[in-house]
């Protein structure tokens, strides 16, 4: 199950450098997670600074 980014996204951008199988990507209002290409790996939350990222 791929995980998820809140409206509480600051766009800083430290999910996506994280983000080993390239996921996540930058939408208008916050970033977006693939839900086809996430691998539910887990390393996007705990760069998140905010805490926007959560499993789905």
């Amino acid at each position: 199950m791929a995980h998820v980014i809140s409206d509480s996204c600051t766009m800083c951008g430290s999910c996506k450098d994280a983000c080993p199988v390239e996921a996540i990507s930058e939408g208008d209002q916050k970033f977006t997670i693939d839900a086809d290409k996430c691998v539910d790996c887990g390393a996007c939350v705990g760069e998140c600074p905010v805490g926007a990222i959560s499993p789905a």
